[in-house]
């Protein structure tokens, strides 16, 4: 079990960058601890992709957003395939022009690699997550070839070849949730992170469910498009994990952004 979360804002937004994905990060922290890092672009800013092999604690005080990022994606791991050893396999994981962020696990990567002919960004990957990736370099963002998938997912990424997108899917049995506000949509793998990250912003959100089965186009933080495509409902996991994987980590991190948070209040 991963988590994910991130944003999307419009150049009105006043948020702090930085405070905001930090408690965003804090508030997933307890989904994993075998790897974690996030990516940030925005106007004039080149993507840039920050990830370690260690506990969100590790990285939180390190973390850094420009004042003028407008997009942010925020991982952390828990590995079922790739080893974290190999730094390609964490994520945010770059297939060409797309880098992206996964929670789930996707059963059929190997047969749709050989099937569609994709090679693997790195020769040593492994990890399962890279086929979405691939996928939606290939298909240019497109809903109706995630149905391909056999797996549980949900997943964010932004592309190179589109600035000021940002996308998200749902297919099944992974959680996935949106904040709307006025200048801002804020995503996680919970409510509850959002809540969290809404108590250091200082903002209330429309908060919902992704529904199943749904790929959102958002532009500047605002959800432009919404496409449905019909993800394989067959798909049961062996031996489902527990969302909470890394329970130590959550307790350091809400110690450490409470202190972040006091210092960038009085900056």
């Amino acid at each position: 079990m991963c988590g994910i979360a991130g944003y999307s804002l419009n150049r009105e937004s006043s948020i702090d960058r930085t405070l905001t994905a930090q408690a965003l990060l804090a508030a997933i922290a307890e989904r994993g601890a075998d790897a974690v890092g996030y990516a940030y672009r925005g106007p004039g800013l080149g993507l840039q992709i920050s990830k370690q092999r260690s506990g969100a604690s590790e990285l939180l005080g390190s973390v850094s957003v420009p004042a003028d990022a407008s997009q942010v994606l925020v991982h952390v791991r828990d590995y079922t395939k790739g080893h974290p050893s190999l730094t390609a396999n964490n994520h945010p994981i770059r297939h060409g022009a797309v880098v992206g962020i996964h929670n789930g696990i996707i059963e059929n990567d190997e047969e749709l690699f050989a099937k569609r002919g994709f090679a693997r960004a790195e020769p040593d990957m492994t990890v399962d997550s890279e086929v979405i990736f691939a996928l939606m370099e290939a298909e240019r963002n497109r809903a109706l070839p995630l149905e391909e998938l056999y797996g549980a997912m949900a997943a964010a990424w932004v592309d190179e070849r589109v600035p000021d997108v940002l996308f998200l899917a749902r297919g099944v049995g992974r959680p996935l949730w949106i904040g709307e506000g006025p200048n801002e949509i804020l995503f996680a793998s919970t409510r509850d992170a959002l809540e969290l990250a809404e108590r250091y912003v200082g903002l209330k959100h429309r908060k919902r469910e992704v529904p199943e089965g749904s790929l959102l186009t958002i532009v500047e933080g605002r959800a432009v498009k919404t496409e449905a495509f019909e993800p394989d409902r067959s798909f049961r996991e062996a031996d489902p994990l527990p969302s909470v994987r890394a329970p130590d980590e959550r307790v350091s991190c809400l110690r450490r952004l409470a202190v972040l948070a006091a210092a960038a209040t009085h900056a």
